[in-house]
């Protein structure tokens, strides 16, 4: 079988400028990776990078010749819509590919659109707003509040500066947020402050969980526990040694089969499928949130899904090849 990995090539962007620039370039770590345990497991195996003009890159993926696309594409920098728009091309051809539809993604894409689909289907979100240095008058919510990009993922944007305890300290985040990442809204939401749980979940109509991990922070009391930009790519920060993943987590059977009953369905309220990375909070009340619904999560052999999937007892190569099945498994039911 001939499968072809797709991604973007990295290029400088307004990333560089942001110092962000890791979150971009680790997709190159990542297609080496997953290019090593499909040749492992003798598949024939393309690896295409794709950069702009789109249509440039549209013709070249209607001209592919493969039995599967494995889609690590990401989005060209700048335009986020890219990656929804790639993947529509794949379906349109109806080639199997890996992980979640062009539909999934879009709606991923916008968090707030997400929230408000989980509130819809009766799922616990943060209560948010979304709001602009014009509108900040509207604001209703409790503080403290996180301020996120809203179309951003990698968790750019995202440092200790994000926390807000009031208007003023909101008022320059917002601004702040607005100006480098060129955005008009930007997500405001109620901070929960409590356990920080997720967990990868795999499949098509029929979805289970890998394993869930929690991340256990030891920061200074000044420092809020999130997981940063910094807590993410740069490894030597104080947020990269304070934010460790435990997998398993340490959780009651009934706390575990909530989580895992959330996540599965939250990933089928976004209609997500293949693989999907689920984030949650637990309050002091033991109340479950859904933070953000992760599409096409990293699977890097030290990410949290390849972690998740060797505490259930798979090796990596067993992983990546579970990935190319479910694709193979949709695009059979499809036909």
């Amino acid at each position: 079988m001939h499968i072809t990995i797709i991604y973007n090539k990295p290029v400088s962007s307004y990333y560089s400028e942001t110092g962000e620039e890791k979150a971009v370039t680790g997709v190159v770590t990542e297609v080496a990776a997953v290019e090593k345990a499909l040749l492992e497991s003798a598949y024939q195996v393309t690896c295409i990078p794709l950069s702009l003009p789109f249509e440039e890159s549209r013709d070249t993926i209607v001209k592919l010749k493969t039995d599967v696309v494995f889609n690590l594409f990401e989005g060209f920098p700048g335009y986020p819509d890219t990656e929804a728009d790639i993947c529509q091309v794949l379906a349109n051809l109806g080639v199997p590919y890996t992980g979640c539809p062009p539909e999934a993604l879009r709606v991923a894409l916008d968090k707030a659109e997400t929230k408000s689909l989980l509130k819809t289907g009766g799922i616990e979100t943060p209560e948010f707003q979304l709001l602009t240095p014009e509108t900040l008058s509207r604001f209703s919510l409790e503080f403290p509040c996180i301020i996120k990009p809203n179309a951003e993922d990698a968790s750019h944007g995202i440092t200790e500066e994000s926390v807000v305890r009031d208007f003023h300290e909101m008022q320059a985040q917002i601004n702040k947020v607005s100006t480098q990442y060129r955005t008009g809204e930007v997500l405001v939401e109620e901070y929960i402050d409590g356990r920080e749980f997720n967990t990868t979940v795999t499949g098509n109509s029929n979805k289970k969980i890998l394993a869930i991990s929690e991340i256990e922070f030891s920061l200074p009391p000044e420092l809020p526990s999130i997981i940063t930009y910094e807590g993410k790519w740069e490894v030597e920060s104080q947020y990269y040694k304070g934010t460790k993943p435990v997998c398993p987590a340490k959780l009651t059977e009934n706390e575990r089969r909530e989580i895992s009953e959330i996540a599965e369905k939250a990933c089928t309220i976004t209609g997500c499928r293949g693989y999907v990375r689920v984030d949650m909070r637990m309050d002091k009340q033991g109340r479950v949130y859904v933070l953000e619904v992760n599409p096409n999560p990293d699977i890097s052999p030290d990410s949290g899904a390849a972690f998740q999937a060797k505490t259930i007892g798979m090796t990596y190569n067993e992983f990546i090849r579970s990935i190319v099945l479910l694709a193979l498994e949709e695009n059979n039911s499809d036909s």
